[in-house]
């Protein structure tokens, strides 16, 4: 079964078309989405000129059937905490919101899809990192 959690940098390659990702997500049973990255998203939308037309096709997203968007919750608080104090004994600390990104990736036991390589550093989760094409 395909269990994915989207990072920031993979939804938008995914608007963007790129090939490798939309395969990814088109194949999916089942994608996650952070509410941390629906909060990145909106605060990039909210800086451009395409606003509008960004937040209804992230509702058009969100509204497949496949996608459910994960929150925060008490066990989320404990995995972040587990994941930051790794990092932090192993010198490796990561953006905070990354950090939650893989917390709420790792309670939903799905891999993460993102362009970004710092994910790798997270033993807790598995993460596929995309290259843009």
């Amino acid at each position: 079964m395909s269990r994915y959690c989207l990072d920031t940098s993979a939804y938008i390659y995914f608007q963007k078309g790129d090939p490798q990702v939309v395969e990814l997500v088109e194949s999916a049973e089942w994608i996650a989405i952070p509410s941390m990255v629906i909060g990145e998203l909106a605060s990039g939308f909210l800086q451009g000129t395409k606003a509008k037309q960004n937040f209804k096709l992230l509702s058009e997203f969100l509204a497949n059937p496949v996608v459910t968007e994960v929150s925060v919750d008490h066990d989320v608080a404990l995995i972040f905490g587990e994941i930051l104090v790794e990092l932090r004994s192993r010198g490796t600390p990561l953006p905070t919101n990354d950090t939650w990104i893989a917390a709420t990736c790792a309670r939903a036991g799905a891999t993460l899809l993102t362009y970004d390589a710092h994910f790798h550093s997270i033993g807790r989760i598995g993460s596929l990192v995309l290259t843009p094409s």
